[in-house]
């Protein structure tokens, strides 16, 4: 993931410089910007960032019209980071596209975790084979096993455990999952959702609990 570009944007300086500090260590090329109208003038002028870490209280342009500006023509990643912690907020940010939502203060190292992971996700991952806890996924042969026995899984049951495998430790909005599994460019019915999760947890056995519920919101899978 070296050199790749990630605009850093927050009217505080010196959240910049810790942000910019810890990505530039693991070999990120960070842009900074102050408020939102500069960060849209910065992106769309750069064409080629990797990911957007967007504060949400900002003069000039909030986070949330910038977000929304940037989603009218590109589906960068994004991560809010803010001072509000409510849970209509975070909402809110998944609604509009967001990607990830981290609350300050926060610890640098998680967010560092976090842009890699959203990243992973994004740019794709070349190799067919996923593996974590003990769940192994083949995506060329269409084939689960779970310790080394086979697991039946219908088509979207598959492609549902492949985008949570993808995704460990993120949290998942129905939405989203919506989008990526079904293809749906709508707030689909969330029932959708909640029914393949209850199928593939029992198919799972002991290890559907790495799929945890996310309440009010959507899912997360964590290997624990």
């Amino acid at each position: 993931m070296d050199s790749l570009k990630v605009l850093v944007v927050d009217d505080e300086a010196r959240m910049r410089k810790l942000v910019k500090d810890f990505l530039s260590i693991k070999g990120f090329y960070v842009i900074e910007a102050e408020n939102g109208e500069e960060a849209v003038e910065v992106f769309f002028a750069q064409k080629d960032i990797a990911l957007v870490i967007l504060d949400v209280m900002m003069p000039k342009m909030d986070g949330w019209e910038t977000c929304r500006t940037i989603r009218k023509y590109s589906q960068v990643p994004i991560i809010m980071l803010t001072a509000r912690g409510e849970e209509r907020d975070e909402l809110q940010g998944f609604k509009l596209g967001v990607d990830e939502y981290i609350s300050k203060p926060f610890s640098p190292k998680i967010l560092v975790a976090r842009v890699e992971a959203i990243l992973r996700r994004s740019l794709g991952d070349a190799k067919d084979v996923s593996e974590a806890g003990g769940i192994r996924i083949d995506k060329a042969a269409h084939q689960v096993t779970i310790d080394g026995k086979p697991v039946d899984l219908s088509y979207k049951e598959f492609e549902l455990l492949v985008f949570f495998l993808e995704n460990q430790g993120l949290a998942l909005s129905r939405e989203k999952i919506l989008n990526h599994v079904w293809n749906y460019d709508y707030f689909g019915d969330a029932r959708t959702i909640d029914t393949h999760v209850k199928k593939l947890r029992s198919k799972m056995g002991e290890k559907g609990e790495y799929i945890k519920t996310i309440w009010g919101m959507g899912y997360k899978f964590e290997v624990t």
